[in-house]
């Protein structure tokens, strides 16, 4: 394969989905990894690529993951999400435990799978799409404001870990971006959904995706340490002009 190989999480839909398509259109060779197999198929055949099915908060399956992957270049640690939005009082556990595996565990399972495949090209790259809700808290959201604060944390910390190895790490923090995200968080609830994104001109997956692309085709000697994105309209987690 003359092409780099590129390895995308969550790439079934949203962010992964439109960051799969652009890295492709930028002469990679894209793994797709996500639990929707079926729809990864209809991606890769459209992009040229592989799809390879992938939960990454299970172990076993991050590991077959990785197996079928014998060199990589790039790793965009796209999957998570959020669940829910209580007060601290109001927590349900079980969501919080869904978004520490999926945003956090998820993250150092598939990176720690990767490391060596990533050192081993001589010019690898980690990228972590996290939020400014890894550094920005606000009411209702702890459960997720924390486990992306946790998952920033992970992803800064191998800026240091992996220096003067072949590898330049990248933090994407988005703001307010349409996908099918919010409807995650409310369990489906799309009319709530769209109340998000009401009377606002948010991002959309492809801005994140040009944003990420980007970064990973800049000069082997530049890294893009942290990118903040939001809409013109947003200016924080809790501030935004709806007109």
């Amino acid at each position: 394969m003359n092409r780099p190989v590129a390895v995308v999480t969550g790439a079934s839909a949203g962010i992964g989905e439109a960051t799969a398509r652009r890295l492709a259109s930028e002469g990679f060779h894209v793994v797709l990894g996500a639990r929707r197999l079926d729809r990864l198929h209809v991606i890769a055949k459209e992009i040229d690529g592989t799809a390879l099915e992938l939960d990454v908060t299970d172990e076993a399956s991050v590991a077959a993951f990785a197996d079928g992957v014998p060199e990589a270049h790039v790793l965009v640690n796209n999957a998570g999400g959020a669940r829910g939005l209580s007060t601290v009082a109001e927590g349900d556990p079980a969501e919080w435990r869904w978004m520490w595996e999926a945003n956090v565990l998820g993250t150092l399972l598939v990176t720690k799978a990767f490391i060596p495949k990533l050192i081993a090209s001589g010019d690898g790259h980690i990228v972590s799409v996290t939020s400014i809700a890894a550094y920005e808290a606000y009411d209702n959201g702890s459960g997720y404001t924390s486990a992306k604060h946790a998952q920033s944390a992970l992803h800064r910390t191998l800026r240091g870990e992996l220096l003067g190895q072949p590898v330049r790490i990248t933090e994407i923090q988005p703001g307010m971006v349409e996908t099918d995200f919010s409807a995650n968080r409310f369990g489906g609830d799309t009319e709530r959904a769209a109340k998000v994104y009401e009377n606002i001109t948010p991002l959309v997956a492809d801005d994140v995706a040009d944003v990420i692309a980007f970064a990973v085709t800049r000069p082997s000697h530049v890294n893009l340490d942290t990118i903040v994105l939001k809409p013109r309209a947003q200016a924080s987690a809790t501030r935004a002009h709806r007109g």
